[in-house]
């Protein structure tokens, strides 16, 4: 679970892109060492081939768009729309001749690199004369509109540039050679939505970010501006009310839609959506409208009404894994575990020679090291446990597991032999921990099975890595919002990760921050998750992982922001999030090593939340 930085999703050979001939010179190589299909990992690696020494050094590449970089490590990134600049460290920017430093990044989007630059030059070294196109130029913007023509400006391209094409859909409309295009001969009053690209003798770059306007003039109004930061003001057991910010223009009023469907019609900034079952989560968008017509529709914003079970657990609790294993951490007997812990994840439980099936019993070098300990007196922990009012469940996986449901079959075994396990052991539920990635389509049909026989109070968690929980579309996400109608809490690893993008996508916060911890769980409460389904997760302390350690006190700071808006970092959240479900930690065994820091500070913090 804490072994490495990164954890690669699943083996697959390096690919490195070809290149055109180069002169030597400092080159910049780039290797694909993963790619999941929805994402990727890869390498860059700078060589001075040159004969002075270099001091300093820049990468830069366009992505298409889609595709971002979520994470990275080793160099610092700055980025202008599409194109990612990555500078040294303090530490690797100096090369000698014949030396070499790299840095490694994480790719979301199934788009490659391309446009490389090393220091402004191409990464291959000096290129011969027309063999690479130009990198994609900056997002336009429109700078003027008449009721004929709609100006238009935008960031100069990397690379050689012999002009730039300005594109309406596939149509070319302008062909300039600075950074500036005036579109003429438009109707007045009608929108319009711009592309570009440059070229060269080589080709031509991918195409910019779109930028739409809209001529003036008319007989009648204009349609009214996008209405803006629309935003959840309430919630109650059957109703989500929304604001949001007036559009510019002539405004007759405003629709709130429900994907398709018109859900309310009003005059004001202000609406709410009444008739709703209660714990239920829905998605809105809003455009204005008058005589001319309606506007391009907002940002959507999701809500989710009151009223949802917090199942057998408080509404705030605090989650520890307890090592079935020996490692430096102390070892534990189950019923040892510290109070302040209201849930015990068991770990792990162990893949067997039957596709999909686990099968879980005490460990013998655990038994040798606690001087006897059997699986007759794990069940009796468990038992004594209960009988404090604690929950118990078995997680599956960890870094070193290797579980996999990857159809209907092994779907049916894991179903079996979980409930087997629950039914012998005493187990409250399962923990879904599969660093090394996951089917979320059959995983979910094994959960439900699972939970068909077991109950409502089947607790199922999950603990996935954080670069799992980027985005909505990558598979362990995909999961926990696919089972959300019975998922208990989902405790992401906010550790081991280098730095990542948050909610926000402006800026790569650190681990170890207050900053990294909200940023990033506010990507799961604004895609979809319930805040009583979101903990965050963190190592109890040294020799627990090996980068993101954080004072206990930091969680409580980045508690105390997520649920009332107090102690945030730099990073603020669009709102506030009372029901933030609490904290889980790695590990108890971790924690009682080192003074039960972690429980004594956060558990305590926890009844104080609203």
């Amino acid at each position: 679970m804490v072994t490495a930085a990164v954890t690669l999703l699943g083996g697959v050979t390096a690919v490195v892109g070809a290149t055109p001939a180069m002169a030597a010179g400092p080159t910049a190589t780039f290797v694909k060492t993963s790619d999941w299909g929805t994402g990727w990992e890869g390498k860059y690696t700078i060589t001075n081939g040159g004969t002075t020494t270099m001091n300093g050094w820049t990468v830069a590449f366009d992505l298409p768009a889609g595709s971002s970089v979520s994470s990275f490590w080793d160099a610092d990134l700055t980025r202008n729309g599409q194109r990612f600049s990555f500078r040294n460290k303090s530490w690797n920017g100096t090369l000698a001749p014949g030396a070499t430093a790299s840095f490694g990044l994480i790719g979301a989007g199934a788009g490659s690199p391309a446009n490389c630059t090393l220091n402004g030059a191409s990464c291959g070294g000096t290129p011969d004369p027309g063999t690479q196109p130009p990198g994609t130029p900056g997002a336009p913007s429109v700078t003027g509109v008449t009721q004929a023509s709609i100006s238009l400006a935008w960031g100069a391209s990397s690379g050689t540039v012999a002009g730039y094409r300005v594109y309406e859909g596939n149509t070319q409309v302008a062909t300039v050679t600075g950074t500036s295009a005036t579109i003429g001969g438009l109707a007045a009053n009608t929108a319009h939505t711009y592309t570009v690209a440059a070229y060269n003798s080589a080709g031509e770059s991918a195409r910019s970010a779109a930028v739409t306007g809209t001529t003036s003039g008319g007989t009648g109004p204009q349609v009214p501006g996008t209405p803006g930061s629309v935003r959840v003001t309430g919630t109650t057991g059957s109703a989500i009310s929304l604001a949001w910010n007036a559009s510019t223009g002539t405004v007759t009023g405003y629709r709130v839609y429900e994907g398709t469907t018109v859900r309310a019609t009003v005059t004001g900034t202000t609406a709410t959506i009444s008739g709703l079952p209660a714990c239920a989560s829905r998605t809105y968008t809003v455009a204005a409208y008058n005589t001319a017509g309606e506007s391009a529709r907002s940002a959507a914003v999701s809500g989710t009404t009151t009223g949802c079970s917090t199942g057998p657990l408080p509404a705030h609790f605090l989650t520890g894994y307890w090592h079935n294993f020996v490692n430096p951490a102390v070892e534990l007997r189950l019923r040892d575990t510290p109070a302040a812990y209201d849930l015990i994840a068991v770990a792990f439980a162990e893949a067997t020679s039957t596709p999909g099936a686990v099968t879980f019993a005490v460990d013998p070098g655990l038994a040798t090291a606690l001087g006897g300990y059997s699986d007759a007196d794990f069940r009796a922990d468990i038992a004594t446990l209960h009988s404090r009012g604690k929950k118990v469940i078995l997680s599956v996986g960890g870094e070193a597991g290797r579980v996999a449901v990857n159809d209907a079959t092994s779907a049916t075994n894991f179903s079996n032999s979980m409930f087997n396990l629950i039914q012998s052991y005493g187990f409250d539920g399962v923990d879904i921990d599969l660093e090394n990635g996951l089917n979320p389509t059959f995983m979910a049909q094994a959960l439900r099975s699972l939970r068909s026989r077991v109950g409502a109070n089947l607790i199922i968690t999950m603990a996935p890595q954080t670069i799992d929980m980027q985005n909505p579309t990558v598979s362990y996400f995909k999961l926990a919002l696919d089972i959300r109608d019975i998922l208990t809490v989902v405790h992401t690893q906010f550790y081991n990760s280098g730095s990542m993008l948050g909610c926000d996508q402006s800026f790569a916060y650190s681990q170890g921050t207050v900053n990294f911890m909200t940023a990033l769980a506010c990507i799961q409460l604004e895609a979809g998750l319930r805040p009583d389904q979101v903990a965050l997760g963190l190592p109890a302390g040294p020799g627990a992982a090996g980068g993101g350690v954080v004072s206990p006190s930091l969680v409580n700071q980045a508690l105390d922001c997520l649920a009332r808006g107090t102690n945030c970092g730099s990073f603020r959240p669009p709102r506030t999030y009372p029901g933030i479900r609490g904290a889980m930690t790695w590990s108890i065994n971790w924690d009682v090593s080192n003074g039960n820091q972690f429980a004594n500070t956060v558990d305590p913090h926890l009844a104080t939340l609203p």
